[in-house]
């Protein structure tokens, strides 16, 4: 999965009844049958004459799968619904993946250093370690195209791909230059990850990316690894988790439910609500009684506010942090031969006590959050910023310098004061000393404020003062 930036904080039909959630949506499988799609009735006959009307009147030649297109999306965006709309091949492979908790590729950890593509290290048993690439390796090209120029999602979807199709790096490493063809191989996503508080080991602080296929079997394992390191209670985050499948998350809940609490309701157009219970069927018998808090954010949604909500209501866990995304509709999924899907809303989803959240998020029992600056948008690194120029770029990019420790205004002007506070940061950061913000000296600017971000997060911090009452 890839990583955010730090100003970005910014499925699948299974067996009859079951429920899933993917990227901040919940997903539904339809109790009763699709009806064929047949043009019976009146306003199926109006449009079929459209179509034909269009196709074979029209002055020009029209390109038949453009008007069927077309003619599904308008139908879609008709609804006014966001999270219903009919997907192309790409953004189908896309929802698959991220259900699967898998992708195609090379199984390389990146990052973007100034104009390098660097290999952090390459994953165990993955074709970028079975090619003997290693961590420092600079990535110059992929299949023939530099990557000095490409952003670091654009260079990782670019060596993304479907399994089983080759890619041809150049890369370097010192100061040799060789090309690499790997086969890309499917590459499993770690949606959890563990470790004991630097300050008091006795607290397991738990981070849920996503909830894919295996996000409860990894949750037990690292609960079960970090007992044995000696945790006695733990901080579950799943700020910035967008969702994911549903039984994951209602797997996960009932580990801290009590056996025949309810978990979750779904409710479709007619009838009453189906209700979820915690069960060892869900768990495997496995349960957290450990003292736990659970972090939700404004990037919080669906499977993670289902997960919150369940622990909150049936287990007497504290939230902390900022009200939650607010996504209660469900959804399913209808997929096509030619690879294409309409996701469509069926039903909505209720907390255990049978409200529902939508546009509404979950409150927090305390409020606390990152500092303000963790929320300011990315700086576009295709201008240089110097002396005499006034924007909302500048302004953003000083209040960043003043969270690192910077003598400047908080204005949008940048004045002989900012130019100085650059000059000073450049020295200190070992960049070359022009005054002015390069894409470079940008780039650097961002990073550290990110890791002063995380070092300052108030709402992990409020979390162990509820551990420690």
């Amino acid at each position: 999965m890839k990583k955010k930036r730090f100003g970005l904080w910014t499925l699948i039909l299974a067996c009859l009844g079951a429920v899933i959630i993917s990227g901040g949506t919940v997903f539904l499988i339809m109790g009763r049958q699709v009806q064929s799609l047949q043009a019976t009735n009146e306003s199926m006959g109006k449009i079929n004459t459209i179509y034909n009307v269009l196709y074979n009147n029209y002055y020009k030649e029209v390109n038949r799968q453009k008007l069927v297109d077309g003619a599904i999306t308008g139908m879609v965006n008709a609804l006014g619904d966001p999270f219903t709309e009919y997907m192309d091949e790409s953004e189908s492979q896309s929802l698959n993946d991220s259900i699967s908790g898998s992708f195609g590729g090379i199984g390389a950890q990146v990052q973007k250093s100034g104009n390098e593509l660097k290999i952090i290290a390459p994953i165990a048993d993955t074709p970028a370690d079975k090619a003997g690439l290693k961590a420092n390796d600079v990535i110059v090209k992929i299949d023939g195209k530099e990557t000095k120029d490409l952003t670091l999602n654009k260079a990782v979807s670019t060596m993304r791909g479907k399994v089983g199709t080759k890619v041809k790096l150049t890369i370097k490493r010192g100061d040799t230059t060789f090309e690499k063809t790997l086969t890309r191989a499917k590459i499993p996503v770690t949606t959890v990850e563990g470790k004991l508080d630097k300050d008091d080991p006795k607290i397991g602080w738990i981070t849920v990316a996503s909830f894919s296929e295996n996000t409860a079997k990894e949750f037990k394992q690292t609960i079960q690894s970090l007992r044995k390191k000696g945790a006695t209670s733990f901080i579950v985050d799943v700020r910035n988790n967008p969702g994911g499948l549903m039984d994951q998350a209602l797997a996960m809940s009932s580990m801290f439910v009590e056996n025949g609490k309810p978990l979750l309701q779904v409710q479709e157009r007619d009838g009453a609500p189906t209700v979820y219970k915690a069960s060892n069927k869900l768990d495997d018998g496995f349960k957290v009684k450990e003292k736990t808090v659970v972090l939700i954010n404004g990037g919080s949604a669906s499977a993670a506010e289902i997960f919150a909500a369940a622990l909150h209501q049936s287990a007497n866990v504290t939230l902390v942090g900022t009200r939650s995304y607010g996504k209660g509709t469900v959804q399913n999924t209808l997929p096509f031969s030619d690879k294409t899907e309409l996701k469509l809303t069926i039903a909505k989803w209720l907390t255990p006590d049978g409200t529902w959240i939508h546009h509404k998020g979950l409150r927090p029992d305390v409020e606390a959050d990152y500092p303000k600056v963790a929320y300011l948008p990315t700086i576009d690194t295709k201008k240089t910023y110097s002396e005499g120029q006034n924007s909302k770029q500048i302004r953003n990019l000083k209040q960043m310098l003043a969270f690192l420790g910077y003598d400047v205004e908080d204005t949008s002007e940048f004045d002989a004061k900012t130019k100085a506070a650059l000059e000073k940061y450049q020295t200190e950061n070992h960049l070359a000393v022009t005054g002015t913000a390069d894409k470079e000296t940008v780039q650097n600017i961002e990073a550290k404020t990110a890791q002063k971000v995380a070092k300052e997060d108030n709402a992990y911090q409020k979390a162990k003062e509820q551990l420690e009452k």
